[in-house]
């Protein structure tokens, strides 16, 4: 056995729907700007050049349904609302025509950003990781398998605050599909299973405060929640 100094932590998991299994999570890859209208509001070109990502750690993770304390460093917390694949099976060099058999299932997600502190890292030329990877950051519903759901090139994508609509938009908006993304992201690391890919947010990002309750959906997958606490 070994002999840890300290205890390791917690396996990072996602339930499985309708299933007492849950899947292993090993890494989260996060598409940057994957919606047109979304790069618009953001400041940004959203011609269809070579898509590009950014990490959060699984130990970011949160459950739909969680209250999560308002973070620490900032004054403007932003939710995105966005699709979340699951990888199945070792995807290394794939095409897109073979990515979809790579995907296990999916799940909706919130990629939730301090943008204060991402804007400030984009003027300046440094990497993003205060502004996206933080604790809380990756909010997940659970998985449903893909076998259920069938190919997803379209579907309601929706973030609601509460009970206010503020993103609205459709799967077939995103500039790279499901398994353009799979087979992109393969050509630079061996994909394996356990790892998960937030596929970017529609436009309609904004800030929330501490009381707030956020909701969103997205047809065939299923429906996330969130309430912002108090800062601790």
């Amino acid at each position: 056995m070994a002999n840890y100094v300290f205890p390791p932590a917690p396996q990072a998991a996602v339930p499985v729907r309708g299933s007492d299994q849950l899947y292993a999570v090993s890494r989260i890859f996060c598409v940057g700007r994957n919606y047109a209208a979304h790069a618009r509001e953001m400041g940004s070109d959203p011609t269809r050049e070579p898509p590009f990502y950014f990490n959060k750690a699984p130990a970011d993770l949160v459950a739909s349904g969680s209250t999560i304390a308002y973070p620490p460093g900032t004054e403007n917390f932003h939710y995105e609302m966005e699709l979340v694949i699951a990888i199945g099976q070792p995807a290394f060099r794939v095409a897109p025509d073979q990515a979809a058999a790579c995907v296990w299932g999916y799940a909706c997600g919130l990629d939730m950003t301090r943008r204060d502190l991402q804007n400030a890292a984009k003027a300046i030329g440094r990497p993003w990781d205060f502004g996206k990877d933080f604790e809380n950051a990756a909010v997940i519903s659970p998985l449903v398998p893909a076998s259920e759901v069938g190919p997803l090139g379209g579907g309601l994508i929706e973030l609601s605050v509460n009970g206010a609509v503020k993103q609205t938009g459709d799967l077939a908006d995103m500039i790279w599909s499901v398994p353009e993304v799979v087979a992109n992201l393969s050509q630079y690391y061996h994909l394996q299973p356990g790892d998960l890919i937030y596929t970017g947010t529609p436009e309609g990002v904004g800030p929330v405060k501490p009381g707030d309750r956020i909701t969103g959906r997205i047809d065939g997958v299923g429906e996330i929640a969130l309430t912002i606490g108090q800062p601790d």
